[in-house]
């Protein structure tokens, strides 16, 4: 063919794709190399163009004309969860292309249709060349995953039929003009505002109209009326300073996690200036929601006993699930959950200091695993130690078995709360967990020095810690001590790498998913051993070896992968699999609740729907190609 010939040919297929997206905006030069590469192959009514028997996917598929069927697992019952038909411009076997592995389902011809064909290799070449073909192939799971979340809400939306919405915009749930005084305003007349219009709370703003300080009711007893103040006084003199804000895209969920986390009653909601557009209050978020915010915090902050906040544990449950059926999103929700423990823990260790305050000495209740990061689900046991400092006039031993005695009896009232008892004893009351700063020091520097793969393993959970109780800079102290030790210490992060590839993605070779041999749950996977902890176990490594204080894991994701150089499109495929795993694991575990059971992280892949199965096995993937960053890097 002359060159003539070749270039009118190559003009037609640019001008064809550049109709549709991402062709539209790809790079003149990608898209050049795109136009030479690719075939047009014609396939009648009824071919089936792509299926799983024809082996491993080595062809990228571009509609050019006609129509293509997606064919539940290759039968010919028609996919009823997603995009039914294809049309031109649009591609498929991406997500099998990537893996390399075999195609779900089958596509098939449901008229004429003539498709661009480009070569496995040249693919790979284009998403090097073209920015933005890489960014459109890595978003592939995110596209899947917003699909699965949709049928996730839909499952549940009937329970939360009768509730109002929490993912409201904070500009929805505003509901009155925000009233507010500037900083030089006297006390009296702030006051008699409050009570001509019936205000709760008044918001102190700044020249500009932003907002500087907040005066509530509970200010009027505590700062005014007991210290006898003037009334003449600026408010600026007995506000509280820094209130908390809230863009007004946030929703209702943003702020109700704000008020959990900060104790705080009002939230202000601001434009994209900082200034003032209103005021939210916990009355607000209870008109939204079925289990009252302002309840379960002042049930869980108030309560005089165990029995109390063995009921706030059950309204932390319900109020979780009404956000799960609103499709609110894992990591949210386990944020939510962890936020609302840490609360119920708290108040255990307040109940039991009643005993014994341990004036004069400074410790710290530590949270580890799952708690540690922020992430607990339905179902979760108990991972705590203790730190404390001893100085030269105390009694060590003395001191420990103290701090034993009170340990012991806030562990059993958590499990009374329903946090079980650690079967593997990860508790406070062990000697083991209950130690001096010097000491966990030592405990982390035996780890780093000499680190053996089962000792390492089990180690794990403590490097997740995170401070409940106490003095907070111990812990502090405690995490820029580890990073000390793991910063250069390739022997050491090798061995974590090396454990963190002990276990691999259930993906098979012939079927979809590798399920367990347990007798007792066979044709299951458990999502906590070969799923989070995929995720879990990578980000912790990046973490300790990049610096990173965070314990969260999409937290460690995000700032060690920006500090590895790991695009943001990559990381947020990342995430996106880490939190749908999770999504699975909360739905799963708050379905077995509801039928007495206890609620495990054992699914079958089996109930899934085809949807449900494909976003899973690219989040499978997900995890695989961090365990192949992991093998690279550290040479395994």
């Amino acid at each position: 063919m002359s060159n003539e010939a070749t270039e009118l040919l190559v003009s037609a297929c640019i001008q064809s794709l550049q109709a549709y997206p991402p062709f539209d905006r790809m790079e003149a030069e990608a898209l050049r190399f795109l136009a030479l590469r690719v075939k047009l192959a014609h396939y009648p009514k009824g071919a089936r163009i792509l299926a799983k028997e024809t082996g491993v996917a080595r062809t990228l598929h571009i509609v050019q004309r006609g129509r293509v069927d997606v064919v539940r697992g290759g039968g010919e019952r028609k996919l009823e969860s997603s995009s039914v038909r294809l049309g031109p411009g649009q591609s498929f076997s991406i997500g099998a292309l990537m893996a390399q592995r075999e195609t779900v389902g089958a596509y098939v011809a449901h008229d004429d249709v003539f498709c661009y064909e480009l070569a496995a290799d040249d693919f790979f070449a284009l998403t090097q060349k073209s920015t933005v073909f890489n960014l459109f192939c890595t978003q592939y799971i995110a596209g899947l995953l917003r699909q699965s979340q949709q049928q996730l809400q839909l499952q549940l939306a009937q329970r939360a039929a009768e509730q109002k919405t929490m993912n409201s915009p904070l500009s929805m749930v505003v509901v009155r003009e925000p009233v507010a005084v500037a900083l030089d305003t006297s006390v009296r007349r702030v006051v008699e505002l409050m009570a001509g219009q019936h205000l709760g709370s008044m918001v102190v703003v700044d020249a500009e109209r932003r907002p500087v300080g907040i005066f509530t009711l509970s200010d009027i007893l505590k700062r005014i009326v007991l210290p006898g103040a003037s009334l003449e006084q600026a408010i600026a003199a007995v506000m509280s300073p820094a209130p908390q804000t809230l863009p007004l895209a946030a929703n209702a969920h943003d702020a109700a996690l704000v008020m959990a986390m900060h104790r705080v009653r009002h939230v202000l909601a601001v434009d994209e200036g900082g200034r003032l557009r209103g005021v939210v209050s916990e009355r607000d978020l209870f008109k939204l929601q079925g289990a009252g915010l302002r309840q379960i915090r002042h049930s869980i902050d108030a309560a005089s006993s165990v029995a109390v906040l063995q009921h706030a544990r059950e309204d932390v449950r319900q109020l979780a699930l009404t956000m799960l059926s609103e499709g609110v999103g894992a990591q949210e929700i386990t944020q939510f959950i962890s936020t609302l423990n840490d609360a119920v823990t708290r108040r255990v260790i307040e109940l039991n200091l009643d005993g014994d305050d341990f004036y004069g000495i400074d410790w710290a209740w530590l949270a580890f695993g799952s708690e540690g990061r922020d992430e607990q689900t339905f179902t979760t046991d108990q991972d705590n130690g203790i730190v404390f400092i001893c100085t030269d006039i105390m009694d060590r031993e003395q001191t420990q078995l103290r701090f034993l005695d009170f340990a012991r009896a806030v562990n059993d009232d958590l499990d009374k709360c329903g946090f079980p008892l650690c079967k593997g004893n990860i508790m406070a009351s062990n000697p083991e967990l209950c130690l001096t700063l010097e000491e966990w020091e030592e405990k982390f520097s035996h780890w780093v020095r000499t680190p053996e793969p089962l000792a390492l393993l089990n180690a794990t959970i403590f490097f997740d810690f995170r401070p409940l109780y106490g003095r907070f800079n111990l812990a502090h102290r405690m995490r820029l001590s580890l990073l000390r030790m793991t910063q250069g210490n390739p022997l050491f992060l090798r061995m974590l790498a090396q454990n963190a590839l002990e276990v691999a993605p259930p993906l098979g070779r012939i079927r979809d998913f590798v399920t367990g041999d347990d007798p007792e749950h066979p044709g299951t996977i458990d999502l906590k051993k070969y799923g989070v902890r995929l995720f879990t176990d990578a980000a912790r490594l990046f973490a300790l070896a990049n610096q990173v204080e965070a314990t969260n894991t999409v937290a460690r994701l995000k700032r060690a992968c920006s500090l590895m150089k790991i695009s943001s499109d990559e990381v947020a495929a990342i995430v996106d699999g880490f939190n749908f795993i999770q999504m699975l694991r909360l739905r799963h575990q708050h379905f077995e609740q509801e039928h007495g059971r206890s609620g495990d992280n054992l699914i079958r892949p089996d109930e899934l729907n085809e949807i449900e199965r494909h976003i899973l096995k690219e989040s499978f993937r997900q995890a695989r190609r961090l365990q192949s960053r992991l093998k690279l890097d550290y040479q395994m």
